[in-house]
């Protein structure tokens, strides 16, 4: 099975980086280490355009607008990579990499806010922050002509923080794949009110990358409220090319709007599930509850509403994360507004994933698929109806508490939604995996989404074994093991009655 795991040398590196962390918290030290990636990520983007010039012979290498023509970060003398290579042995390397990061800072306005400096600090050892730079230094000599080198490394050990600290800040590959693959934001603005680490951005530029498409043919626009990850997604979004509207500063998507007149061509989000502290006692009388004022326990009506009112009216297409419980939760209000929303034609489409697929929780969580405009020419008019997908039982655990979906699986899950949305589609209903339910049939089911109460159960396949075949075969087993249990049982009492302690 081909998973979206990476595999090679990042694997290693990781292991050899997370040696060096000693006694230092993963939370902290994870700060530490994409830092460092993302110094030598514009660090080497600088030297190539260095070295470039250098040859061109004009003298114009220290010229910061040949720089910044090219969208490449100017990064002055002092925090040039090889200076700190170089003193990576020195005591005062700690200090070396907080002035690199704040000269950075000063003489490139998109990054201002984003370095987080904390090298100097008297709790991070010097000498395993010289043996990280020299470990980075290596591994980037050694793989020099690795595409990305940089750029894969970072996505790397993100994911791999996110498994060892509990993942907040990060939506699995798999989970951001199986999102783009169904929606295609390959043109247009694209929006994300709880961007995180950017992980959908990056899947969409691949996306984009993948089929050919020109990068710059989106427009990025994100909101952050963690001001860490904030500047997590501000490097995530450098690092990989992308130029993004993430505001000047972390934000609430509710109570600090940073994008309130944005109308998305997609929208895609992982919100934190079922949130209670959103602050909703503050904005009921909010203009973006049409469908009915959500309730202050629960934030993930607040988020379906948020991200309907910021979806363009033309074909705007959103999809959302969330926990199973509001496919059917009626709790205060919440059953009225996904009935609101249903019989106003906004929701196209449910999946229901496996669970495990969260580095957070275990528990199983779906896909909302919003639609503006079920009727526009694009697509095949799908007024009235709901596509349902049930794919709780694909993918496989990787690791002892992490499954993950194949390649195969998501296009699978795709392909499926393409073919019911799409006016070339031949989409079918399959037993047990997908159904396109008709608005009446969801007011028969109380307007409950569950995908398992559409799509009912697979017919299992007939092995061509009779019946009769197959009982006496079971009963040949069962009889067998009465007699394995009838011996083990009189083991047991004999060994219990060696000790004192007689059965009849």
């Amino acid at each position: 099975m081909t998973t979206t795991a990476n595999v090679g040398f990042e694997k290693e590196l990781f292991k050899m980086a997370d040696k060096l962390r000693n006694n230092m918290d993963a939370g902290e030290y994870k700060h530490i280490v994409l830092g460092l990636i993302f110094l030598k990520y514009i660090s080497d983007k600088f030297n190539e355009r260095y070295e470039k010039l250098v040859q061109e012979g004009d003298g114009f290498e220290e010229d910061k607008d040949e720089y910044i023509m090219d969208n490449i970060f100017w990064v002055p003398k002092e925090s040039r990579w090889q200076v700190l290579r170089d003193n990576a042995n020195s005591p005062e390397i700690g200090k070396l990499v907080d002035n690199a990061l704040l000269q950075i800072e000063k003489e490139n306005n998109s990054l201002k806010g984003v370095m987080d400096k904390r090298y100097a600090k008297p709790d991070l050892d010097k000498t395993k922050l010289g043996e990280l730079i020299t470990l980075i230094t290596n591994v980037s000599a050694k793989y020099h002509d690795e595409k990305d080198l940089m750029g894969r490394v970072y996505e790397y050990f993100l994911n791999a923080f996110a498994d060892i600290t509990g993942g907040e800040f990060y939506t699995p590959t798999s989970v951001v794949k199986t999102i783009v693959e169904m929606i295609e934001p390959y043109k247009g603005r694209v929006y994300d009110p709880a961007c995180g680490s950017g992980g959908m951005f990056i899947q969409s530029g691949k996306f984009i990358q993948e089929h050919s498409q020109n990068i710059n043919n989106i427009s990025i626009y994100g909101q952050e409220s963690n001001p860490t990850t904030w500047r997590l997604c501000k490097m995530n979004l450098a690092i990989r090319g992308l130029d993004g509207n993430l505001g000047a500063h972390h934000a609430d998507s509710f109570h600090n709007d940073l994008h309130k007149n944005l109308k998305a061509d997609f929208a895609m989000a992982n919100p934190p599930f079922n949130i209670s502290d959103w602050g909703g006692e503050r904005l009921k009388e909010d203009d973006r509850w049409q469908w009915g004022i959500p309730p202050v326990g629960n934030a993930n009506y607040a988020w379906l509403s948020h991200i309907l009112t910021h979806l363009g009216s033309r074909a705007g297409l959103g999809a959302v994360v969330l926990a199973n419980g509001s496919l059917s939760s009626n709790t205060s209000n919440e059953g009225t507004i996904r009935r609101a929303m249903i019989e106003d034609d906004k929701v196209d489409a449910i999946v229901a994933l496996p669970d495990k697929l969260f580095y957070s929780t275990g528990i199983p969580v779906c896909l909302w698929i919003l639609s503006q405009n079920k009727s526009h020419e694009n697509y095949r008019n799908r007024c009235g109806e709901t596509l349902f997908i049930d794919a709780r039982n694909l993918g496989e655990m990787v690791t002892r508490k992490h499954r993950e979906l194949s390649e195969e699986e998501i296009k699978s899950i795709a392909d499926t939604y393409h073919a019911y949305k799409n006016k070339e589609g031949n989409y079918k209903d399959i037993k047990g995996f997908c159904k396109r339910a008709s608005l009446e049939e969801i007011q028969k089911h109380d307007y409950v989404l569950t995908p398992g109460r559409y799509v009912g159960i697979a017919k299992e396949e007939d092995d061509g074994i009779p019946f009769e075949e197959k009982m006496t075969k079971l009963s040949t087993q069962l009889k067998e093991q009465f007699e394995k249990s009838n011996i083990l049982e009189k083991q047991i009492k004999e060994n219990l009655k060696g000790l004192g302690y007689e059965i009849n």
